[in-house]
């Protein structure tokens, strides 16, 4: 999944306001100009908290709405025309324009006047050497001040392209120190990860766009997603799948138009999941729909979300794998894409966890939405995935899989996030289902303690509005836990017993 774009312009952004200098147009829709321009000046009015200094500047992500009318209106910020990675917010704004705060992790407002001392070339030298691809090129850097619990410190982020042994792009993101040209930190802007297999999901019925005398597998009801036949290709988007017959495979791997229609089947669900459970039409909430390519390369057994296709795609597996066309992969992995599009949280560390187990968490959720009797719903991540079986991760117990944390502790956030992901995992399993022994599995609890669950709908509703409202691109696990009593409080009222579970099931992951 593509995090940043580097190369689209920064000070030329339409909407690029200083905080003390407000344009007096913009290219956004007026709603979201207007709630951007009264956004920037309430951030001023409220510089001390809000941690708004001269040189300082935003652009508008997207405007969120409640019933009441609050809004809530998310901005990239900017200081002496560089990107703060780690400054984003959200001002929440009530009737009359009223102040109700900001939501960020932003520690200290970004020194201004820090200089480069390490070249670019020198900065894309050390960001290459940090990839393990096997092939890999500089594709663009630039200077950004990185933010985080210190403060921030002047570094370029580069992003490093090429492919990996098994064929997987990559696009890296490397923030190398632009004073002592040491990485700060890395992530892969590129998620591959695959949670689920059904290659076969039973006669289902798929959207088609009939042109001519040829039914093509295009969804003009979904976005206008379509599905394409990579033919072992990895790049572009292939060729799209049609049918004169309106059919679409036969549920067996020998007919190559049974991967795409499980692909089709998974795109569709997961669009309706998002629209008929929280109104979001679409991935970036603009009704327009990605488009999804199969049969990936060779014996490929992975699948992955990328933003700058703005597209899924899935391989065929390989021994001891199933192809990874199945409900939850497609769940998992276009939630990496609403992420993106909300919160932004970066893949690495703790907010890296909190993105893997957020697309575990929605891709359960399309599985139980689903209602498909040959996939039922379960809290078992990637279960069909491997022939033998086994899942890969389980979120009643996640240190079942022997690597994935149960309980948050200090070392946490230095775990693969797809094992630091565990202990949201863990908390949204006994936030849903409860301690104990259930159907779905034994959850034990860090500190002892008894949960009781409050079910998948209120919990999937207090994670989305904490992810979409509250959580911004730095959020660790302590801002989560502040998130959804934000949001449960928001939904359910202070003090009510699904905000009290929040708060018990996060304590009963060591989250206090």
């Amino acid at each position: 999944m593509r995090r940043t774009t580097l190369l689209g312009g920064l000070a030329t952004a339409a909407l690029l306001a200083a905080a003390g200098t407000l344009p007096a147009t913009a290219s956004a829709a007026p709603v979201s100009t207007d709630a951007f321009t009264r956004a920037v000046a309430q951030l001023k009015a409220h510089s001390g908290s809000a941690l708004v200094a001269d040189g300082q500047s935003f652009t508008l992500k997207n405007v969120q709405t409640d019933a009441d009318g609050t809004e809530h209106v998310r901005l990239n910020r900017y200081a002496d025309g560089l990107p703060v990675l780690g400054g984003d917010t959200v001002v929440h704004l009530g009737k009359g324009n009223t102040w109700k705060g900001a939501s960020q992790s932003l520690a200290a407002a970004p020194t201004r006047g820090a200089k480069a001392r390490v070249s670019a070339a020198t900065a894309g030298r050390v960001a290459l050497a940090a990839s393990t691809a096997a092939t890999r090129r500089v594709d663009g850097s630039q200077l950004v001040h990185d933010a985080d619990a210190a403060g921030t410190t002047l570094a370029y982020e580069v992003v490093v392209g090429g492919a990996y042994a098994d064929g997987t792009p990559s696009e890296l993101h490397v923030l190398v120190d632009a004073t002592t040209g040491k990485v700060r930190d890395s992530w892969e802007g590129v998620q591959r990860d695959g949670t689920g297999n059904t290659f076969h999901s039973g006669t289902v019925t798929v959207g088609s766009t009939l042109s001519g005398s040829t039914y093509q597998l295009a969804d003009a009801t979904r976005g206008g997603h379509k599905t394409y036949d990579l033919n072992g290709g990895t790049s572009g988007t292939g060729t799209l799948v049609t049918s004169a017959s309106n059919v679409f495979g036969d549920g067996t791997l020998a007919n190559r138009q049974t991967a795409a229609a499980d692909a089709a089947y998974g795109a569709q669900e997961t669009w309706d999941f998002y629209k008929n459970t929280f109104g979001r039409s679409g991935i970036r909430n603009d009704g327009v729909g990605a488009y999804s390519r199969v049969h990936y390369s060779t014996n490929y057994a992975n699948a992955f979300w990328q933003d700058s296709c703005f597209c899924m795609t899935y391989g065929d597996g390989g021994s001891g794998w199933y192809p990874l066309t199945s409900l939850d992969v497609a769940g998992h992995e276009m939630s990496h894409g609403v992420t993106s599009n909300t919160a932004g949280l970066r893949y690495s560390g703790e907010s890296g966890g909190l993105n893997e187990a957020t697309s575990d968490i929605f891709g359960t959720l399309v599985e139980f939405y689903a209602a498909n009797s040959k996939d039922p719903g379960d809290y078992l991540i990637g279960e069909k995935l491997r022939t033998s079986g086994a899942p890969l991760r389980y979120m009643d117990k996640p240190s079942k899989d022997g690597s994935s944390a149960d309980c948050w502790s200090r070392s946490v956030g230095r775990l693969d996030v797809h094992y630091s992901s565990g202990v949201a995992n863990h908390f949204f399993y006994l936030l849903a289902v409860g301690s104990g022994s259930s159907a779905y599995g034994n959850s034990p609890t860090c500190n002892g303690s008894t949960v009781t669950g409050i079910g998948n709908a209120k919990a999937g509703a207090i994670w989305y509005r904490a992810l979409t409202t509250y959580m911004t691109s730095r959020t660790d696990y302590a801002g989560a836990r502040a998130a959804t009593l934000s949001a449960a409080a928001d939904l359910y009222g202070s003090g009510s017993a699904e905000y009290n579970a929040v708060a018990a099931a996060w304590s009963a992951v060591s989250v206090n």
